[in-house]
């Protein structure tokens, strides 16, 4: 056979090569007999080798019957057929190339054949064909990618194998450049790195690690956008390798290609957020999710919240010039975009807005959502929260008038985090509050954030409170009488109502962190206008039980934080209207609990307001818990808070109301610890006679300090009598409720 093909070659008779070949094919490889498919499959190499160099001509009629053979029940037939088509492609070379899809979809099931010797026959046979692709420069990658695509996708182990070994083979070829194709293979790399076979998960890791350094090294090339929806989808993959692996490529993408990444920001986040939560048998995932998660963070810049006409126009030329922004804008869309130059031609600049601009806009409704549903899901771990919280102040400071849209929507579940049982939590949902409450953008015109040029001029006139680092005496300055705290925006005063109200319904919470939430927000936010706001409130609150005990919190809170020394400082002298109009405010609310108002009244050294007082409690009615109270307020006095006031008695004939306050208290007490204690400190004043010195005669600064302080002390003791008899009222239907219940109970 091999001679008489030579001879045709010789004589170059094409039509009997074919000829021979056809028969060859017909008559014995396509038999029905198994010996003449043997013969037929022998008969076809020799062929081969006997045609040489022109075998090339001929390979579609050599090929298609061997492959028929492939699929042959005989394993010995599948062996003779892996044999047969080695010596053709041996022979032929380069020029099987053209035929190269068809080869590998054929050696792809061969190497999940059963039989060990047909699958070592298709090893030999596949490192050829390797060996000739790795050595030509006319592989078809774009013919070949439909068919890897495909098969990427199987589940038998030994074709994930072969699939992994081309593709490692593909990729360390110069010429080839499989990246630009990557977004098609991806996810079905991510799937087979989930195999249960140890060697196959390496191979794939390998292939994925080549795959991230070429992006790396080339990242003006990489399709990103096209990519980031399968790496959302195996970040939260259940299989710790696929997740760890895909978080990595994540980091690596939002760090290289930027605000490419911005629109899929709220499915990144959806995959981030819950790895921030995990353990330590996670850790890995959980710091490489964190650094997602940072840099994710600072792409947000305080362009994304509308940039204006003038400043689009200045800075739209700028951005385009460099070729890897182009690239990037492309790959947002998946599609070609015009030159930057037909772009401008398009579009005149005065008229480009930001949803027309190249960058990347970010979809902050998006985002919201996300953030929305993670604070609302109950089962996630501390750590996600606090991460939630960080993006919520981060969108406030970076966009808050795109934020403000939002606000409503997210006030509700913000309070509801003030319940959470992790302090850093509370702490950061409070920062969020406190930027809702004081920023410019919040200002509002009836309902709804204002938008257009009225909200840029009112944000002039606002006076934003100082942060806590930078407080000085200043920070309280400029409150008006009004309630409606000027210095802060609409927001503001609805937060402290809605605060206030989450109070009254978890009693629970203002137990527990009611004073560490308030202390916070004094901090955050300027403390005059938060007692000033609440004392405003609670001047109106029905539940008077409530406004008792919210009115001795907030009494606590006044005299013994240190957060609130400033204001301390500003009640005990009353020089200012200010301070004056906020001792009013206060003193009106703090009527709902008699001795906090007491305690109000020495705090700003109105002792004759404060013996006046006193006088009235012979007329309320004398509880338990009163009596606690004083013995607190006792306790209170001793306490370094009260130091001007213990020295004050020194000056027994300018301070007479003082003494006669505190033997006012000391009447009210039974003799308990806090009798004797005051009892003692009353029996260290000095006899006046012995205090006298040469300017005896001086007047006292008290009385000229109570004369100018214009103040309507009448009217105070009137409203605080009318407040206390409410109370008498509400306590005795109270009781009355009470006993009505006990006799249902008896009946």
């Amino acid at each position: 056979l091999p001679r008489l093909v030579r001879e045709f070659v010789a004589q170059n008779n094409t039509s009997q090569i074919k000829h021979v070949i056809q028969i060859l094919s017909q008559e014995f490889a396509l038999s029905q007999h198994p010996h003449s498919r043997k013969g037929g499959l022998i008969g076809l190499a020799a062929c081969s080798i006997a045609l040489g160099k022109d075998s090339g001509l001929y390979l579609k009629e050599l090929i298609e019957p061997v492959l028929t053979c492939f699929n042959d029940a005989d394993s010995r037939l599948r062996y003779y057929a892996c044999e047969a088509l080695y010596n053709i492609v041996k022979v032929a070379r380069g020029s099987v190339l053209p035929h190269f899809n068809v080869l590998f979809d054929g050696l792809s099931k061969l190497a999940a054949d059963p039989d060990p010797n047909v699958k070592s026959g298709s090893e030999l046979l596949d490192r050829l064909l390797k060996d000739i692709v790795t050595e030509s420069n006319q592989f078809d990658l774009v013919g070949f990618i439909p068919l890897l695509r495909e098969r990427i996708y199987s589940n038998n182990q030994y074709a994930r194998q072969f699939i992994i070994s081309w593709i490692l083979v593909l990729e360390s070829v110069p010429d080839i450049n499989l990246l630009d194709y990557l977004p098609e293979i991806l996810d079905g790399l991510f799937q087979i790195l989930g195999d249960n076979s140890k060697e196959i998960r390496k191979m794939c890791e390998v292939a994925l690690g080549e795959f991230l350094k070429e992006i790396k090294k080339n990242p003006s090339s990489v399709k990103f956008a096209e990519m980031a929806n399968i790496l959302v989808i195996h970040c939260q993959a259940s299989d710790d390798l696929i997740q760890l692996t895909a978080m990595c490529w994540m980091r690596e993408f939002i760090q290289l290609a930027g605000r490419v990444m911005l629109p899929y920001s709220s499915g990144i986040l959806t995959a981030v957020l819950p790895c921030l939560s995990y353990d330590d048998r996670k850790k890995n995932i959980k710091e490489v999710a964190n650094v997602c998660n940072q840099s994710l963070m600072k792409l947000v810049i305080p362009e994304d919240d509308d940039m204006d006409e003038a400043k689009q126009s200045m800075t739209l030329p700028a951005e385009p010039a460099s070729e890897e922004s182009l690239s990037k804008s492309e790959a947002v869309s998946g599609e070609v975009q015009p030159s930057f130059e037909q772009f401008v031609s398009l579009v005149p600049l005065s008229f480009l807005c930001s949803s027309e601009r190249i960058p990347v806009t970010l979809n902050l409704d998006g985002i919201v959502q996300v953030l929305d549903c993670h604070l609302h899901d109950t089962s996630i771990g501390m750590m996600t929260r606090i991460a939630v919280l960080k993006w919520l102040y981060h969108l406030y400071i970076k966009t808050p008038r795109k934020m403000f849209r939002h606000t409503d929507s997210l006030f509700p579940i913000l309070l509801r985090t003030l319940s959470d049982e992790s302090d850093e939590v509370i702490l950061k949902d409070l920062e969020v509050l406190a930027e809702i409450a004081s920023s410019p953008a919040g200002q509002t015109e009836g309902h709804g954030p204002s938008d257009g040029p009225d909200a840029r001029s009112s944000q002039v006139e606002l006076h934003v409170p100082v942060k806590a680092s930078q407080l000085s005496s200043s920070g309280t300055k400029g409150m008006e009488c009004s309630p409606s705290t000027p210095t802060m925006n609409s927001y503001f005063y609805k937060f402290m109502i809605n605060l206030l109200k989450r109070f009254s319904s978890e009693r629970k919470l203002l137990e527990t962190r009611g004073a560490f939430i308030i202390r916070q927000l004094c901090l955050l936010l300027n403390a005059e206008n938060i007692f000033h706001s609440m004392a405003d409130i609670l001047l109106r609150e029905e539940d008077l039980k409530f406004a008792s005990t919210m009115v001795h919190t907030l009494n606590t809170i006044l005299l013994t934080s240190s957060e609130l020394f400033q204001l301390r400082n500003q009640l005990k002298d009353l020089k200012t209207p200010e301070s004056r109009n906020l001792f009013c405010c206060l003193y009106r609310s703090w009527c709902h609990n008699p001795v906090t108002t007491v305690s109000l009244c020495f705090l700003t050294q109105n002792y004759k307001h404060a013996y006046d007082l006193i006088q009235k409690f012979g007329d309320l009615e004398v509880t338990v818990d009163f009596l606690t109270e004083v013995d607190k307020l006792v306790q209170l006095i001793e306490c370094p808070i009260f130091t001007y006031l213990r020295l004050q008695l020194l000056d027994v004939k300018n301070n007479p109301y003082l003494i006669k306050a505190l033997y006012g208290l000391l009447m009210l007490l039974p003799q308990s610890s806090a009798f004797q204690l005051l009892s003692h400190r009353l029996q260290c004043v000095p006899n006046p006679e012995l205090m006298q010195t040469a300017d005896g005669t001086k007047s006292s600064a008290g009385f000229k300090r109570s004369a100018a302080s214009n103040i309507d002390y009448t009217e105070l003791l009137q409203h605080f009598e009318k407040v206390q008899n409410k109370h008498l009222e509400a306590r005795h239907q109270r009781a009355g409720r009470g006993e009505q219940l006990e006799r249902r109970v008896v009946l």
